[in-house]
């Protein structure tokens, strides 16, 4: 009987130590998506003037002339 009572006791441990290492995977997934965010709006400022959009010297693609 305290077999059961020790393999019961070390599978909860071990999902309580698998719920909190997936905690810290979820924390730190939603801390990169606001970084890239961030990254992402420093960024797009530079490819817009890299990419010529808006620039008056760069024809327009008769698909973009509406």
């Amino acid at each position: 009987m305290t077999w059961i009572f020790v393999s019961v006791g070390l599978g909860v441990a071990g999902l309580v130590a698998l719920g909190v290492a997936g905690a810290r995977v979820v924390s730190a997934a939603r801390s990169l998506k606001r970084e890239i965010a961030v990254a992402k709006a420093q960024l797009e400022p530079g490819r817009v003037r890299s990419s010529g959009q808006g620039d008056e010297t760069t024809p327009q693609a008769a698909y973009d002339r509406g």
